[in-house]
């Protein structure tokens, strides 16, 4: 039997999807991811910006429930800037 069952089958490897793969494996769901391509799995929008009252507040709270986003965006990061110090 060549078959392999899985609790949990995320479809879409954007950044929604590898946190969706993260909290089901993180609950010890035997968890699979599938996207069309490899090279583009984790990818953000076009507009991959982190900061402001939006999608920061969003990164905040991801992160305060044990997500992925803010932490793979620093350890990835090209760019990084502050304003309003």
């Amino acid at each position: 039997n060549d078959q392999t069952t899985f609790d949990v089958i995320i479809v879409g490897g954007g950044h929604a999807g590898c946190e969706a793969a993260a909290a089901a494996a993180r609950t010890g769901a035997k968890t699979a991811l599938v996207t069309q391509k490899l090279d583009t799995v984790g990818e953000l929008s076009c507009n991959p910006s982190m900061g402001g009252i939006g999608k920061g507040h969003l990164v905040r709270e991801i992160d305060a429930l044990g997500g992925l986003m803010g932490t793979v965006a620093d350890e990835a990061g090209i760019h990084f800037r502050s304003l309003n110090r």
